[in-house]
């Protein structure tokens, strides 16, 4: 296969052979400036000072003085569903809680009842759209869940839309599991039967035809229990789904202790932790991922990341791009967010989004910095005319 030379760059950002950061050394990164980088078989082969560039490469690209960063690698999305519910936005403009939207009916019942009523084409074709879009800003891995269909056949509908996005998309895509979102209104006075659903049909049905790589569940105030979630990830793992888990969000729930238990990838939300989760986080592998996105839209306290950072732990930043909670998959407004409320460094911030969201979908190894022998996934910029 023919190389290809991207010349002129004004700066590579994001050079390391890390495959996750903690602390202090996320506010560090390799930078070469008036660079270039050669690609052979979709692979960095080389990069270096523009004067030290191989001559008559096959493919040229020139930056004209743009920057070059590994793209973005968000790793908590919903970004299959049938609708937007704009509407929910409004009632929590008005006063109304997350908690008091979805025990009427709204949240994630909203969604599962309109998912019900879609086809799988025509999740598809949503959620394609979708996917396009976020991808032209630079996201170029993400993680998708299911979890808007809470029965057994639109769960798996579900994860069949993602496997075609995945067959059908430049983007490196993970897979997971959620049919743990939320207890359906059919079985609100037995929730154990639900459990039991997910446990002896959906996940032995999912694993079967090989539609996840992970299994999540929301375990928090309102949803489900630890013991509950306990459960449920136990027989995942009896079936090769690993754990990632939602904790943390409407309460000090005990989420993260239970996630670290059943060795979980990452531990995701975390707006309500203290010194106790932190310490557990850092005895364990488990990788810490926030939503700054979250906290912005539904007007609720944010994790503290910065509190997180300086206590020596690594976190990956996500969007949670779904339709109410948080619309939207853009990564430079999440990085601005986390800047601006969660006080952390554009550095941490950018390493958040790269290599520590590449390593929370354990594709580290092969994405989210620059490096020789990892995957081009690469941003160019513009030229840079504010300097």
């Amino acid at each position: 296969m023919t190389a290809t030379l991207i010349k002129n760059i004004g700066k590579i950002y994001g050079i390391h052979d890390k495959q996750f950061l903690k602390g202090s050394a996320m506010s560090f990164s390799g930078i070469i400036e008036n660079g270039y980088i050669v690609i052979e078989n979709d692979k960095i082969s080389s990069f270096g000072p523009m004067d030290q560039a191989p001559e008559n490469v096959g493919n040229v690209i020139d930056a004209d003085g743009g920057l070059v960063m590994p793209a973005w690698c968000d790793s908590h999305t919903h970004i299959v569903y049938a609708a937007s519910r704009e509407g929910e936005y409004t009632l929590r403009l008005k006063g109304a809680t997350y908690e008091e939207i979805a025990a009427n009916g709204g949240g994630i019942l909203n969604s599962a009842k309109r998912l019900q009523q879609t086809s799988e084409d025509d999740l598809f074709d949503s959620a394609s759209l979708r996917l396009n879009e976020i991808m032209a800003s630079g996201t170029g891995a993400i993680e998708i869940k299911s979890g808007y269909g809470l029965t057994t056949e639109d769960e798996l509908k579900m994860l069949r839309v993602i496997r075609k996005l995945k067959e059908n998309s430049p983007a490196v895509i993970k897979a997971t599991f959620l049919g743990a979102h939320a207890i359906p209104a059919a079985y609100q006075d037995n929730r154990n039967k639900y459990i039991d659903l997910i446990i002896n049909k959906m996940i032995p049905k999912v694993a079967g035809e090989g539609l996840a790589d992970y299994c999540d569940v929301f375990c928090d105030k309102g949803f489900f229990t630890t013991a509950e979630t306990d459960i449920i990830l136990k027989s995942a793992s009896k079936y090769g789904l690993k754990a990632k888990i939602h904790a943390n969000e409407l309460a000090n729930s005990g989420g993260v202790q239970i996630g670290i238990k059943n060795k979980a990838i990452s531990v995701d939300h975390l707006e309500r932790i203290g010194d106790e989760e932190i310490n557990a986080l850092l005895s364990s592998n488990t990788i810490p991922t926030v939503l700054p996105s979250c906290s912005f839209f539904l007007n609720i306290p944010f994790a503290p990341a910065r509190m997180m950072i300086d206590s020596g732990l690594g976190i990956a930043l996500a969007t949670d791009f779904n339709p109410g909670s948080s619309p939207s998959g853009n990564i430079p407004l999440l990085m601005a967010l986390a800047c601006n409320h969660m006080r952390l460094t554009p550095q941490e911030t950018f390493h958040g989004v790269t290599i520590n969201g590449a390593a929370a979908m354990e594709i580290s190894h092969s994405l989210g910095s620059i490096f020789p022998g990892k995957i081009a996934n690469l941003i160019i910029t513009k030229k840079n005319t504010i300097a």
